[in-house]
């Protein structure tokens, strides 16, 4: 006889109902990297199979501790998005930082309860059931279910189906944390820590493919260290790598928010600046070129150099109208200041 057949039909109903919800996860999870598109059919699977008022999946930030809601079933997600829960905030914090699950029927006779969210949303929590989502023995979030109609049910029955829709939810946030440091080290120049060429080239696709046929323009500055090779010959590779990060960082002050930092290559250097035309560029060239000759850089503790660079500049629609055609004006910009001295700015 099988295992189906023993059972009842409506305890088999269940047993096929959970058993294709884990299928269906299972396929996610390696069908799609839409990480949020996973929790969510998670939840609304367990939210179908176990009956409570009210589902939530927060996720564990690695620095801080602290837990932020990223799903929500059985009310408004909009509630919930400001609040975050401190590592010694309730139930879901305690469970995130051991590891243990916990049961609570009656949480008004629970002292770790803290009523903080129902505070914020006018939700009224009688019961948690809490589930740490963890993975090679490391705690990425919880799943909390509040109000469950049949407490001794959830126990016997249901539990089971929770631990194995906390193990994938597990997966699915350590999958996307996996793929967001892949990401970050693909556009990541490694020894200045800013953005490189990759993510220079996916940046202009984006806007040039979103803004088409609109008037929205984009400045670009290329820029040249000058005589840095005399530097590195001094110093070293390394030394060399230590002062292009310092030159970063020195660069970063001039700009506004918006603007972005390349590490093209080198000792070459590209901004962008959404939004603005040639004149814009040209005015930050000159600040960032001051900038630069009034700061004295340190190498090791005891050599102090000073640096100075040439600037191309070129801006969309004034000199280009497609992202090749705007780097090549702004490439050439450089190259006309180059041949004409050291610390100048060429316009395309």
């Amino acid at each position: 006889m099988s295992t189906i057949d023993r059972l009842s039909q409506s305890d088999a109903a269940a047993w096929t109902e959970e058993l294709i919800a884990c299928l269906e996860i299972g396929k996610l999870l390696t069908s799609t990297r839409n990480h949020k598109k996973i929790f969510e059919h998670i939840m609304q699977c367990g939210s179908k199979i176990i009956k409570a008022q009210h589902w939530s999946l927060l996720i564990k930030d690695e620095e801080t501790g602290n837990l932020n809601f990223e799903i929500v079933v059985g009310a408004d997600k909009t509630l919930y998005d400001p609040i975050v829960l401190g590592p010694k905030e309730g139930i879901a914090p305690y469970v995130a930082h051991t590891g243990k699950p916990m049961f609570v029927p009656d949480v008004s006779k629970e002292p770790m309860f803290n009523r903080k969210v129902d505070l914020k949303t006018g939700f009224i929590t009688q019961s948690i059931v809490c589930i740490p989502l963890s993975i090679r023995g490391k705690v990425m979030g919880v799943i909390e279910i509040v109000n469950i109609k049949d407490m001794d049910f959830f126990s016997t029955k249901n539990y089971p189906i929770l631990s194995i829709l906390a193990d994938y939810a597990a997966i699915a946030i350590d999958n996307s944390r996996y793929m967001a440091k892949i990401k970050k080290i693909s556009i990541t120049d490694e020894y200045t820590g800013l953005t490189n060429a990759r993510f220079m080239h996916d940046f202009l696709d984006d806007h040039f493919r979103i803004n088409q046929g609109k008037d929205i323009g984009i400045a670009a500055i290329f820029m040249d260290m000058d005589n840095f090779k005399t530097i590195v010959d001094k110093h070293g590779h390394m030394d060399g790598s230590e002062l292009l990060k310092k030159i970063g960082c020195t660069i970063k002050t001039c700009l506004s928010d918006g603007d972005l930092l390349i590490k093209y290559g080198g000792d070459e250097y590209i901004i962008l600046l959404p939004g603005r035309n040639n004149m814009d560029a040209f005015t930050l060239s000159k600040t960032i070129s001051e900038k630069l000759i009034n700061t004295v850089y340190h190498i090791n503790t005891n050599d102090q150099v000073r640096v100075t660079a040439c600037f191309g500049v070129a801006s969309c629609p004034e000199n280009a109208k497609e992202k090749k055609d705007l780097l090549i004006a702004a490439d050439n910009a450089l190259f006309k200041a180059k041949i004409t001295k050291k610390n100048s700015i060429g316009l395309a």
